[in-house]
């Protein structure tokens, strides 16, 4: 099986304002590393090989201009014990759209439609049972920005769980043009 998600990897100014915001992050918290940072176009989950060379084949056919992506505050998924820290994505009309092509794209080989509402976000930091409450650091980081820059490409990940948290492996690139 393969574990897979569409994603785009942020300009390298963005990833560097992201890892700034992590320094003196609040305790207890599994923070992100530069190679983990992107932003999430569609999660599809664990698929077995045939279905997965669909996937990328049908990814291959989203003809899509290039988009731009900024930071512009930071957020926090409140799921309990499993609570995540995010930098907001900018601008999201052209993100949403290039989210749409991409479900599409999977609907088209048999994947069910995308259910949740789109936030284009970068995970900075999963909250581990022990996590400290991080009002403050979002509190500290809410002007978090970075102007948008230009985007070349999407990428097809397969995501690898390991003890030390998940290793992200570029499987397929698909260019925007």
């Amino acid at each position: 099986m393969h574990r897979l998600f569409v994603a785009l990897r942020p300009p390298l100014e963005n990833r560097r304002r992201c890892l700034a915001a992590m320094a003196g992050g609040p305790p207890g918290w599994a923070w992100q590393d530069d190679a983990q940072l992107h932003v999430t176009l569609r999660f599809i989950g664990e698929v077995e090989r045939p279905m997965a060379e669909d996937i990328a084949s049908a990814l291959g056919t989203i003809s899509a201009t290039k988009v731009e992506l900024g930071l512009h505050g930071v957020g926090f998924f409140d799921q309990g014990r499993q609570g995540v820290l995010f930098a907001r994505a900018i601008p999201r009309d052209p993100l949403a759209a290039l989210h749409k092509k991409v479900d599409r794209a999977l609907t088209s080989v048999g994947m069910e439609p995308e259910r949740r509402a789109f936030l284009p976000h970068i995970t900075l930091a999963r909250r581990r049972k022990s996590g400290a409450d991080p009002a403050g650091w979002l509190e500290a980081h809410a002007a978090l920005a970075a102007e948008p820059e230009p985007v070349g490409e999407f990428i097809l990940y397969e995501s690898h769980l390991g003890h030390d948290g998940p290793h992200y492996e570029p499987i397929a690139k698909f260019a925007l043009i």
